[in-house]
């Protein structure tokens, strides 16, 4: 994973000048964001005559190339093998997709680097995707908060089905893949005019095959700390935070996440939220109990058919909720009724 070029990078500065990903040189523009102990930047590719056309030459999707050369690029600085293990496996699982409505990596490198006093990691990781500058669901739902302004039941009903689709992708795999954390964080918009926003779900960093079998108190317990780490608590769903013993665990706990997604697209925030600034409340009593709280939306407000929607989906009982089969045929003939 990477070559000889790569080891140039660990003469840069993280937030500065170039680095390489393979035998491809990127330099950077500005941070995007970060998180934990990964950092995303825009990058540019530098090309110069000696350059054998860029990295679009490495892509299998001819719409993946970008026209102005710029990407978003994740640095992962790995301080242990258990982080090594988690990086390199969020690559494989990535390469497995190929779908317009999930985020595709483009190109990757794991360099090690050698340890000072003041750097304590091993390794360094550069993932290369494509750029969505407009941000996520979730810092546009902040922006719309701020200016009490609300999508469309029919840009809902759009996003909400591109996201669908992705899924679908994903659960529908000869081994079908859980997401694991879908919420409005890991969603990018792109707006466009004239048209609904272009939703890519992204960040599969917590995916795994979807179905396991739960046999024992231990099982059950490795599961729920597992969870604990890797599934947002606002968005994780019941039998994530209480499993039982004995119980087979499928694709449906992102139905659950899915729901919840849906509610965030209207209201901005997770249906279970409310627990959190209230006295002696508690968030996972919220979630196990699906005790959902509908607040005053836009004028007109949303149909009482969305909320039935969304309550379909946050069944606690996993054996009666939805599949992404279902939710398709319900939301296209919602759009059918609701779309202008």
């Amino acid at each position: 994973m990477g070559c000889s070029f790569s080891g140039l990078n660990a003469l840069y500065d993280s937030t500065t000048g170039d680095v390489w990903i393979n035998e491809h040189r990127f330099k950077i523009i500005r941070p995007l964001g970060e998180g934990g102990f990964a950092y995303v930047f825009l990058v540019k590719e530098v090309i110069n005559d000696t350059s054998d056309g860029g990295v679009s030459k490495k892509f299998k999707d001819p719409s993946h190339v970008s026209a102005d050369g710029t990407y978003a690029m994740k640095k992962v600085l790995i301080q242990n093998n258990e982080q090594l293990q988690f990086v390199k496996e969020e690559i494989r699982i990535s390469s497995l997709f190929n779908h317009p409505n999930l985020l595709p990596l483009l190109d990757h490198a794991i360099i090690p680097v050698k340890g000072t006093p003041e750097q304590n990691w091993t390794h360094e990781a550069y993932l290369l995707f494509p750029v969505h500058l407009d941000g996520t669901l979730l810092d546009n739902a902040k922006t719309m908060k701020a200016k009490k302004e609300f999508f469309s039941t029919s840009d809902v009903l759009q996003v909400f089905r591109q996201l669908c689709a992705g899924l679908k992708h994903m659960h529908t795999l000869e081994t079908p893949y859980a997401h694991n954390d879908v919420k409005p964080g890991n969603v990018l918009l792109t707006h466009r005019k004239g048209q609904p926003p272009l939703a890519i779900l992204m960040d599969f960093g917590s995916a795994r095959p979807a179905r396991k079998q739960i046999r024992s108190r231990s099982e059950a317990l490795q599961l729920q700390e597992w969870a604990s780490e890797h599934v947002s608590a606002p968005y994780r769903a019941p039998e994530l935070w209480d499993c039982p013993s004995q119980t087979d665990i499928d694709e449906r706990t992102d139905v659950w996440s899915l729901g919840c997604t849906l509610y965030a697209i209207m209201y901005g925030v997770s249906p279970f939220e409310y627990a959190l600034g209230e006295s002696g409340g508690s968030l996972q009593l919220a979630v196990i109990n699906a005790q959902i709280k509908w607040p005053t939306g836009p004028k007109p407000s949303y149909p009482e058919a969305l909320h039935q929607f969304v309550s379909w989906m946050l069944q606690p009982q996993p054996t009666v909720r939805p599949r992404i089969d279902d939710i398709i045929i319900h939301v296209d003939k919602l759009i059918q009724k609701f779309s202008v």
